[in-house]
């Protein structure tokens, strides 16, 4: 039997009521999985909405690491990740056994980790960080030394923000805003240079320097719906470009690059929600108790020091 969009949206309403399910959905999801969502943001934020949920089944629609962060702030759940092939390259780049030898060769420093990063290596974290938060954070380190990982782009930019401490980078970050670059910025100024151009600080720095703003994708987000421009070209991932044209259709919004698409988000599908509401697809993430209190304190001292 052919199924419409909007059948199997009508259906995976009906039984996630039935089943009492919780679904989240990060922002780069497609509009279609937003639209069954309970709820949207970025992969820090679902993770706390997930704990003050009723429901005690979530289901992830993102990528392995988020799901991983709900488990760890509500263990009593059960929680699915949609497509368990989603994961995050920047979040698994690092080995743990060389990030260990590196936290003990530089003993004095405060580790400090993008909450893009696996269950595992939080373990090795002093504090975790978002970035939306991380400029914050880090400033209320109380130790001039930082070590940050993964991502060396996020660094630099929150380098650049609190010039007042050492932080010393890990060559890493997110290929999907690595492929934006110099040629398309230049394209998008000539053929839109009324529009102001948002990026996310994991693009490299040479792209955020000419950005005429900064921030997280709820930011960058929030930012084009409340600006009072017409237009905005968009420097993060591409679906966010789709979800403010259904938001603000009275504006207008440009991808800075067409290449700038996250496979791994994009793997999660409609029907993927539907197989595992009907309790035919998905993966339980499991982890134990002591992976998920040694995980779970750095992301403690970030809520600590982020009041």
């Amino acid at each position: 039997m052919i199924m419409t969009v909007r059948e199997v949206q009508d259906s995976i309403l009906k039984i996630k009521k039935e089943k009492k399910i919780c679904i989240l959905a990060h922002a780069y999801q497609s509009q279609d999985i937003w639209e069954v969502a309970d709820y949207i943001g970025d992969s820090f934020g679902l993770s706390q909405m997930a704990s003050q949920a009723e429901a005690d089944t979530i289901l992830m629609c993102g990528v392995r690491f988020m799901a991983e962060t709900v488990k760890i702030l509500s263990p009593e759940k059960k929680v699915i990740l949609a497509n368990p092939s989603a994961g995050c390259p920047m979040a698994e780049q690092m080995d743990f056994d060389i990030m260990e030898q590196l936290k003990s060769e530089m003993s004095d420093y405060t580790v400090a980790a993008y909450i893009n990063t696996t269950a595992e290596l939080k373990q090795l974290c002093d504090v975790c960080v978002t970035s939306s938060s991380a400029v914050k954070i880090i400033r209320n380190i109380d130790n001039d030394k930082i070590l940050f990982i993964p991502d060396c782009n996020l660094g630099d930019w929150i380098a650049k923000q609190v010039p007042e401490k050492h932080i010393e980078l890990v060559r890493g970050g997110c290929p999907t805003h690595l492929r934006i670059n110099q040629r398309d910025i230049d394209k998008a100024r000539k053929l839109y240079p009324e529009a102001l151009m948002l990026v996310h600080p994991e693009c490299h720095p040479s792209v955020v320097a000419q950005a005429d703003f900064v921030g997280s994708t709820t930011e960058i987000m929030d930012y084009a719906a409340k600006g009072k421009n017409s237009s905005y070209i968009i420097g993060t991932e591409n679906s966010i470009v789709e979800h403010l044209q259904f938001s603000c259709p009275d504006k207008k919004f440009i991808p800075l690059s067409k290449d700038c698409v996250c496979h791994n988000m994009k793997a999660t599908t409609l029907i993927d929600v539907y197989n595992c509401v009907c309790g035919t697809g998905g993966e339980e993430i499991l982890m134990s108790d002591t992976l998920i209190e040694n995980s779970r304190k750095c992301i403690d001292e970030m809520l600590r020091l982020g009041k």
